[in-house]
């Protein structure tokens, strides 16, 4: 063996002594620098380099250091679980966004005082240094080892074909064992079934905290064990991880099922079911508002609206590809006169038909179809989540068909046209999401025509300017997709718009459109979803605006404010010229005191108030109040109609 490896380290060449460790090469400290990557791939600060290897290190403030220390503290926590839960069976413990999670099968629920308990244990465990050590096993050698643990005995079973989550556990590969052990002694502390890589020791997480716990199906299925799952954050600073639950608090405060109650929007009725909400009347205002908008803006832009019925035959969705590849997340069939039927999960299909149902000629193209149409999913109940993910949704929903020749052309139009609907709901900080097909087999068509459709986006993505990040093997069945990501007010990242090219429908469907020499041609097809859903679109943008709804889109605009009854009249008759302007007002009549109704008006969020006293009357004005507590005395109450109705039409917020 040489006693020189020549390796490249972030980028330069370098001569190292033989046995050197990735850790050795990059003067890693385990705290700033907390892995490496070797080739291209995630290794620990152990690994041990070979001759020509490639070396960056993975600093544990990068995305993938995040989730590194977030492993590894799920490590902890199933360690400090089973020292106080003897009896605990061990599921899976992935990295998630923000945290880390853990599943265990124990006797009872875990209780907030249990929780306190376990995170007392981790920290204790962390200040003892323990070392994080890999050690491949054969197959038959883990099923030894961890005989007593029946879901780890699955998990090596199911190995190469194990879903994101497990396979932080198995792969395709070679398994491997991470023990932990103590760092003065060497003896073993505790060891999990694990791909790695790790921090290298428990001193190397740096904040965490245990943060809820709840009930989860073992791999995702209600026919599978309930198990116990345990929720947690960890990040590279105390500091950064104070940011973050003071995020948590803000969003608790913005949470739309608060706030929806509050402000009396909708609501979840369990005699309807899990994830099918409905809507009071100021919620219908909303969803009216947003739709009325949404009408005008695709007439303007040449769509044509359709309107298709809420169930079907099963067997279009055999046409379509569905119902092979998307069973999963539809309702069951039912019979009716002989005929198995669906309800829709999605329009598409009938979409296809409406261009079906007669001859088309190149003229006729780019054919934008456009509808409101209710679908409906089967969400699991452990995602069903408000407004955000529900099991009945209204889409915004398009399909245009072209020609090949007019494919980029118009999804450049259509990105256009989606980002400046988004930003007249007030949202303006975008990133584009390129979902793509990887080599699993739950995608059809030509990869050829893929690869054209993929590229079209890709170009149109990249030419628009904004980020682009790529989602490899998160396109639809029949085609790749662009994500529009938004951030919120407070900095959350929520995917709305999408727009997906297809290639394979219009096919299946048998599609076709005479081209200007005579010939039969088949069209490109694009679906376009520009909400997501509009249940959802309004759940984000009640958190977005934390309940206080731009003048254009709140229930109500404008609440007149009597200081005494005699008043009343006045601000009834401002009120009537307020509707003939299309605004909506009430007065506030009631028999409470002044001050009172002032703070239900701010309460409830209303962006105008208009107070009215003697002074006022006889001046012909009002008080203008604001929903932040800013006013203005003696407006006319021409100037005063003049501002709100200029706010309302110009979308501002106030």
């Amino acid at each position: 063996m040489s006693a020189e490896l020549r390796i490249t380290l972030a980028g330069a060449e370098r001569v190292v002594a033989a046995g050197t460790t990735a850790g050795g090469a990059l003067e890693a400290d385990g705290r700033t620098v907390i892995a490496a990557k070797v080739n291209g791939e995630a290794r620990d600060l152990a690994c041990e380099l070979a001759d020509g290897d490639a070396v960056e290190p993975i600093e544990v403030s990068s995305e993938e250091g995040r989730a590194i220390v977030r492993h590894s503290t799920a490590h902890v926590m199933a360690q400090a679980v089973q020292e106080l839960f003897p009896d605990a069976k061990l599921g899976i413990g992935p990295p998630v966004e923000n945290g880390f999670y853990y599943d265990f099968d124990v006797a009872q629920a875990f209780n907030p005082d249990d929780l306190k308990r376990i995170e007392k244990r981790m920290r204790e465990i962390v200040k003892q240094g323990q070392l994080f050590s890999r050690r491949p096993v054969s197959d038959d050698e883990a099923r030894d080892e961890l005989a007593a643990e029946p879901y780890k005995l699955e998990l090596i079973g199911l190995k190469g074909g194990a879903a994101d989550e497990e396979s932080v556990e198995v792969g395709a590969g070679q398994l491997t064992i991470y023990d932990n052990l103590d760092a003065k002694s060497g003896e073993l502390c505790w060891k999990d079934l694990c791909r790695g890589p790790h921090v290298p020791s428990t001193r190397s997480i740096p904040a965490f905290k245990l943060m809820r716990s709840g009930g989860a199906y073992w791999r995702g299925s209600e026919k599978n064990p309930q198990l116990q799952r345990i929720y947690g954050t960890a990040w590279e600073s105390r500091d950064k991880q104070d940011e973050y639950l003071k995020l948590l608090e803000e969003a608790e405060k913005r949470d739309h099922r608060k706030l929806g109650a509050e402000l009396d929007l909708f609501s979840f009725p369990p005699e309807l079911g899990s994830g099918l909400p409905i809507f009071h009347p100021k919620g219908g205002i909303i969803r009216k508002e947003m739709e009325d908008y949404m009408r005008r803006r695709q007439a303007e832009a040449g769509y044509e609206f359709v309107n298709t019925p809420h169930l079907t035959k099963s067997s279009l969705f055999e046409t379509s590809g569905h119902l092979p590849w998307y069973a999963e997340d539809m309702f069951p069939a039912f019979e009716l006169e002989g005929i198995e039927y669906r309800v829709k999960p999605m329009n598409c299909p009938m979409h296809n038909l409406i261009y079906r149902a007669r001859g088309r000629s190149y003229r006729e193209l780019p054919l934008r179809l456009c509808e409101f149409g209710s679908v409906y999913r089967y969400e699991k109940s452990g995602v069903v989540h408000g407004l955000t993910r529900v099991r009945g949704m209204t889409q915004d929903d398009a399909h245009i068909y072209t020609t090949r020749e007019q494919m980029a052309d118009e999804i450049k139009s259509l990105l256009r046209f989606v980002l400046s609907v988004l930003r007249d709901f007030g949202l303006e900080d975008f990133y584009l999401e390129l979902s793509t097909r990887d080599d699993s087999e739950k995608f059809i068509g030509d990869p050829a025509e893929w690869e054209e459709a993929t590229e079209a986006l890709r170009q149109v993505a990249t030419e628009s300017g904004l980020t682009l990040k790529d989602d490899p093997g998160g396109a639809a069945f029949y085609g790749p997709k662009i994500s529009v990501q938004a951030k919120d007010a407070i900095g959350r990242t929520w995917q709305l718009s999408t727009i997906q090219l297809d290639l394979n429908q219009p096919k299946r469907f048998g599609l076709e459109y005479q081209a200007a020499d005579g010939s039969r041609q088949t069209p490109v097809m694009i679906h376009r979803a520009l909400f997501g859903s509009v249940e959802r679109f309004l759940g984000v943008l009640t958190e977005h605006y934390a309940g206080a709804f731009p003048p254009w889109l709140a229930p109500v605009q404008v609440v007149g404010i009597p200081i005494a009854e005699a008043h009343v009249p006045y601000l009834q008759d401002v009120a009537k010229r307020l509707r003939a302007a299309g605004i909506r007002v009430e007065v506030d009549a009631a028999d409470d005191r002044m001050q009172k109704k002032i703070r239900n008006a701010q309460k409830a969020k209303v962006p105008f108030m208009l107070l009215a006293g003697d002074d006022d009357i006889a001046n012909g004005a009002v008080s203008f109040r604001y929903r932040n507590g800013e006013q203005k005395n003696g407006v006319s109450v021409d100037d005063a109609i003049g501002e709100i109705v200029s706010a309302v039409e110009r979308r501002v917020q106030v």
